[in-house]
């Protein structure tokens, strides 16, 4: 583990953003590296598995609360709306954590080949996260990713073969019936993955809860029941976040006047706009467009303070 935290260390010491997360060129590979305890950082989660290297970190998606710390590795099975504050770091040892999108679909295959002869069954409740102890051939995999940064030219040749390896081993590890579930074409989960995915395109548009339940093939009880389970929030709730995300990266990476934002996400109401964004980040959103012509003022255009809204 170690050498994975110091490359990760040195990675995003000179890429980081803001917010201490480091994207690249490897598909679907990020990292963090945070010197001081920080956040709440509001983001909307895509499927990825999340390996805490160093330090610990509070998630809460609805209702469920956890901290996750070093030696943990964070499996999110669907998109959702996360607040993420990092608890523990300091700058001689930061919060230190990589994580890799998942892609279902090589779940899919992967499942159908090492399990051919099983009958995978999907769980009464799937939670949108939960943590396993970091496996060796995990951090190698992930290991092996790192090193493609210095090799560009490897990264189509060799990538897809390090990410078939590191889906087998979550396959093969702790949670893997869960994943194995979340493969399974017709599962509760694949189908509100496709409303969860309607509701993604259309978050700013009035979206409704029937239209989601036809997407999903489910009466309109059974999806409010499976879309809580899920996700722990309502479907109305995961499209306000959603829209409060998104206008609060407008206000902080576009420089947008809150009204403007307000409308951009589909509110009606400037009024409601402001006492729910207050109501999830502690402020009005005239804090944050402040914070950002300061940044802008001072520093450029370009160094309006980032705002990540995927993980």
């Amino acid at each position: 583990m170690n050498a994975l935290r110091q490359a990760v260390s040195d990675y995003a010491g000179t890429h980081a953003n803001g917010d201490g997360l480091a994207f690249t060129k490897v598909p679907g590979l990020r990292m963090m590296c945070v010197r001081t305890p920080s956040g709440p950082l509001h983001s909307v989660y895509r499927p990825l598995v999340c390996l805490i290297l160093q330090g610990s970190k509070r998630m809460v998606v609805g209702s469920h609360e956890r901290v996750f710390s070093g030696g943990e590795s964070v499996i999110v099975t669907a998109d959702v709306p996360v607040s993420g504050t990092v608890v523990t770091a300091s700058s001689g040892e930061p919060y230190l954590a990589i994580a890799v999108e998942l892609n279902i679909g090589l779940l899919r295959e992967l499942a159908a080949e090492v399990h051919a002869s099983a009958t995978a069954t999907e769980p009464d409740e799937v939670a949108p996260l939960f943590a396993q102890s970091i496996d060796g051939a995990a951090l190698d995999c992930a290991l092996r990713m790192m090193r493609l940064l210095d090799r560009p030219e490897a990264i189509p040749i060799l990538h897809p073969g390090v990410m078939r390896e590191l889906h087998y081993w979550l396959l093969a590890g702790e949670h893997g019936a869960i994943l194995r579930s979340l493969a399974l074409p017709d599962s509760n989960s694949n189908r509100l993955a496709a409303s969860i995915a309607l509701l993604r395109t259309e978050f700013r548009s009035r979206v409704p809860v029937s239209r989601l339940a036809d997407v999903a093939a489910m009466s309109l009880t059974a999806f409010h029941i499976r879309f809580k389970q899920f996700t722990l929030l309502t479907p109305i709730q995961f499209q306000k976040r959603l829209r409060l995300i998104e206008a609060r990266r407008l206000l902080l990476q576009e420089g947008s006047p809150a009204s403007q934002a307000a409308f951009d996400v589909g509110y009606e109401s400037v009024s409601q706009f402001t006492r729910e964004y207050a109501r999830m980040f502690g402020a009005p959103p005239r804090r944050d467009s402040l914070r950002a012509a300061h940044r802008s003022e001072h520093k450029g255009s370009s160094s309006a303070i980032p705002y990540r809204t995927t993980a």
